[in-house]
């Protein structure tokens, strides 16, 4: 194929029943895919369980856990699970980050008004405690005193000890966040519902902030819902579904947004009017197949056949993205995958 595509990955969540996680990850893997992300989110299955079992039951695709927040997991214990899951996965895993979703971390009784410090406090601690180093850190959100994991004795044989080179993503969308990604980041998770458009501002950020650190720009991942199918139209019909669900889920009720969802809605190319409706109608409980139309499409999926899927990912590639980590709709997953990826391989 001519065109230049992003490396393609999955993206799992505590959504979907962990056994059929696993057998996700293993048609990701025979397909040609090139990773599985695990998304956690509060109320919903934790995923590094998941993850480990994905990581068992595969040789060759990476694990990401794309993202867990360091309010409602120390930063310790973090790094406990993280090098768990590392040594299952023989080097695969990489971690990431994120401040979560405020308000259902409120509703568990947790202060998370300092998101940014909490996210970059994590970060330094990671970096010392995964190659097995002791830390004493006193800083705003979190202080250890000679904290270090017990990891396996050098007299015990090992498959794997532990790693220097951990890879640490963050997602984020504010300012601050992204900055923050540029200068102490390997990678940058970009969520579902972000325009290309977004994106290509969101990359610009997370660059100049590397620059000024005197990096290179941190790897981009970005996540997509995603249906492929034979027939096309089928396809964009049935993702459709998805964007609703993530619309109503993850978008505020009332009229006032923050501004991350302004910029979302301006750069869309929607206007807000039709987005407002849209989000009413499908909250009033009609079908996102006759709520949304082509437009919804077009800018928050990538959805058609394997070849229209495979040209929509070259312009992500085109915007400075380096891996898809698709959240496949539907009820068939398990024969779209594959469909996508003889293509991909062809």
């Amino acid at each position: 194929m001519s065109q230049e595509l992003p490396r393609i990955g999955i993206r799992l969540s505590g959504a979907v029943v962990p056994r059929a996680c696993v057998e996700l990850a293993q048609a990701a893997e025979a397909s040609g895919f090139a990773s599985v992300w695990l998304a956690e989110n509060p109320f919903q299955r934790g995923v590094f369980t998941t993850a480990g079992a994905c990581a068992a039951a595969t040789k060759r695709v990476r694990i990401g856990i794309g993202v867990v927040n360091p309010f409602t997991r120390h930063p310790v214990q973090i790094a406990m699970e993280f090098a768990a899951l590392d040594e299952l996965a023989g080097g695969r895993a990489i971690v990431g980050l994120g401040s979560g979703i405020a308000t259902p971390i409120r509703r568990m009784g947790i202060d998370n008004s300092r998101p940014v410090t909490a996210v970059r406090e994590a970060v330094g601690i990671l970096r010392f405690l995964l190659p097995g180093n002791a830390i004493t850190f006193r800083g705003s959100i979190f202080r250890l005193e000679e904290a270090r994991l017990s990891l396996p004795r050098p007299d015990v044989p090992i498959d794997f000890g532990p790693r220097s080179g951990a890879s640490i993503y963050l997602a984020g969308v504010g300012e601050r966040m992204l900055g923050a990604c540029g200068e102490i980041a390997d990678g940058l998770i970009v969520s579902n519902l972000t325009p290309l458009r977004s994106t290509k501002r969101i990359i610009d950020i997370v660059t100049e902030a590397a620059k000024k650190a005197g990096r290179e720009r941190p790897a981009i991942v970005q996540y997509v819902p995603c249906v492929a199918r034979g027939d096309g139209e089928e396809a964009r019909q049935t993702v459709k579904s998805a964007i609703g669900e993530m619309l109503t889920s993850f978008w505020p009720v009332d009229n006032d947004w923050p501004p991350s969802r302004e910029a979302t809605v301006a750069e869309s190319g929607i206007s807000r009017r039709d987005f407002t409706a849209a989000l009413a109608r499908l909250r009033q409980g009609e079908p996102a197949s006759s709520v949304l139309d082509d437009r919804f499409v077009a800018v928050f999926a990538i959805a058609g056949t394997a070849e229209d899927c495979l040209t929509q990912a070259a312009r992500y590639r085109a915007a400075g993205v380096n891996e898809l980590a698709l959240t496949f709709a539907g009820p068939r997953p398990l024969m779209d995958i594959p469909y996508l990826g003889r293509a991909l391989t062809a």
